[in-house]
């Protein structure tokens, strides 16, 4: 079950990226003057009418790339091209036809695959009239084209959709389930060359994106469909990240945008390190950004085959990431190779259930007993000679898990105390594993009307209710079903091995083999 796929194709700085986001109408891929921007195949579902396709933009054919990674971007064109039903094959009405122009359509005559000609940068009418000179490149169907005047876009799609095959049953299926909501995207950030784009190929199953040692080489971010046990997943390949003051250009600035972008819009971010390097400024960076969206997380430590070999062990990394970031301290962590695919499918596992915890709701009157029970222990200090008061608790949302806190005046709660609270709730609720939002409201913005038996001019305090005022006022009856006699908390510090006895044989710290020297006792002292 498919959906027809078109794919973009032409020499460099035609204009093929433009065009793709111009059908597509949103900001897919990277545009730039530099020629050369694209490398990866970029994916779009388009739905127009009562059809379905797949737009396809590749790198310009004939590029000699600066990194020297032509060899990799031609076989990312002919994949595409191989993969196509329909192609576009691209021009600058601008520049005329070029050597390169003409070396471009003898490669597609050789394609059994239909094309058609798309004269683009017709900024004005008489271009337009020039541009049926670009047929003794090809004898197909031609399309004048204007991404900067705005002009041929309907006339494009619906040349396309006649220029489609047939509609089929098995296209509607298809199409509306690519369509439909992913059940979870997995963002895959990191800093470059810690292995992302090796980890995607793995989830696709096949070459999807360059590989390279080079640093930088993922320049887009590119969204990679998969299922795993029916369900649908989306992992966001994001291009590496290094530091503001090391951008050497406009492109490096892009995917430095498009990975916190990628985070924003991520259910979860897998936060990928190397084993075999320090921790860096970026990757604070990066955790910060996680940290600041409240998103779940896990910690990645990616190339583990590589630090077996240097001597490293799991209880080193362990206590290196969690001193490097106290305050992600609830963050499960696993080990992986993505270059052979070891843990992979665990991983993905463990990101189920990371998620499924996230989007748990606690019931209200469950909640009311844990917030009086952490008072209880160590109730919040007075400040500017006044007692905070907690009336009530809520939670007002999931993924993030949103605990509303209802109080006679919020700047009370001090910003340790919120912390010892946090802690406390991470402890006796299910959300281990997830970021945890407290929002405060003062006396003034408290509803009356959510606890039983309160009324507006006094309000009680959380510590003066009884269990039946709790059990009235609950608004989530019945929550605590998805949560009894269910345990979706992931294992904290999880190391995806293939099973205790292989953690033994693999893992197991020996004493007398010496730590690579970047990891040493003096990194964990706090």
């Amino acid at each position: 079950m498919r959906i027809p796929k078109v794919a973009i194709t032409g020499r460099p700085n035609v204009g093929k990226s433009s065009l793709l986001n111009w059908l597509a109408d949103r900001l897919i891929s990277i545009v730039d003057p530099t020629a050369g921007v694209t490398r990866d195949r970029v994916t779009w579902i388009m739905h127009e009418g009562d059809r379905y396709f797949e737009l396809i933009d590749t790198g310009g054919i004939g590029i000699v790339d600066s990194d020297d990674l032509s060899e990799d971007i031609e076989r990312q064109i002919q994949a595409g091209i191989e993969e196509a039903d329909l192609l576009l094959f691209v021009v600058d009405a601008k520049s005329g036809i070029t050597p390169l122009d003409q070396q471009v359509a003898r490669r597609l005559r050789k394609s059994s695959r239909p094309v058609m000609l798309v004269v683009n940068k017709c900024d004005s009418v008489k271009l337009d009239q020039e541009a049926a000179t670009f047929l003794e490149l090809a004898d197909v169907p031609c399309v004048t084209t204007s991404v900067k005047a705005n002009r041929g876009r309907d006339v494009l799609l619906e040349q396309i959709l006649e220029m489609l095959p047939e509609v089929t049953e098995s296209e509607q299926s298809a199409g509306d389930r690519m369509l439909s909501p992913a059940d979870l995207r997995l963002a895959v950030v990191g800093r470059r060359n810690v292995g992302k784009s090796t980890f995607i190929n793995q989830l696709a199953e096949c070459e999807r994106v360059i590989v390279s040692e080079i640093p930088g080489t993922t320049r887009d971010s590119i969204d990679i469909r998969f299922e795993v046990d029916g369900k649908a997943l989306v992992a966001i390949d994001t291009p590496g990240v290094r530091k503001r003051k090391s951008l050497e250009n406009d492109i490096e600035f892009y995917g430095l945008v498009r990975a916190q972008r990628s985070i924003r819009r991520a259910d979860l971010v897998l936060m990928f390190f190397d084993a075999t390097r320090t921790i860096s400024r970026v990757d604070k960076q990066l955790v910060e950004e996680i940290s600041e969206q409240f998103k779940p997380c896990i910690f990645v430590v990616n190339k583990w085959d590589l630090a077996i070999e240097q001597g490293m062990t799991i209880d080193r990394w362990i206590r290196y990431l969690t001193t490097s970031f106290e305050s992600m301290r609830h963050v499960p962590m696993a080990v992986v190779t993505a270059k052979n695919g070891r843990n992979i499918r665990k991983l993905v596992n463990l990101a189920q259930s990371v998620f499924k915890q996230a989007s748990l709701r606690i019931s209200t009157a469950r909640l009311n007993r844990i917030v009086r029970a952490a008072i209880e222990r160590n109730a919040p200090p007075m400040r500017k000679n006044r007692r905070p008061r907690i009336y009530f608790a809520s939670q007002i949302a999931g993924s993030p898990p949103t605990i509303m806190l209802r109080c006679n005046d919020a700047t009370l709660l001090d910003e340790g105390w919120k912390r010892y609270l946090l802690g406390f709730l991470r402890e006796s609720t299910p959300f281990r594993e997830v970021p945890i939002r407290l929002v405060l409201r003062s006396r003034n913005e408290v509803d009356p009307d959510a606890v039983a038996g309160l009324s507006e001019d006094e309000p009680a305090d959380i510590m003066d209710l009884t269990d039946d005022q709790l059990d009235d006022g609950d608004r989530s009856a019945g929550l605590d079903a998805d949560l009894r006699g269910e345990n979706v908390s992931a294992t904290s510090l999880l190391m995806l091995g293939e099973g205790e006895d292989d953690f033994e044989e693999d893992f197991e710290e020996d004493p007398d083999y010496p730590a690579p020297n970047f990891i040493d006792d003096d990194a964990f002292q706090g």
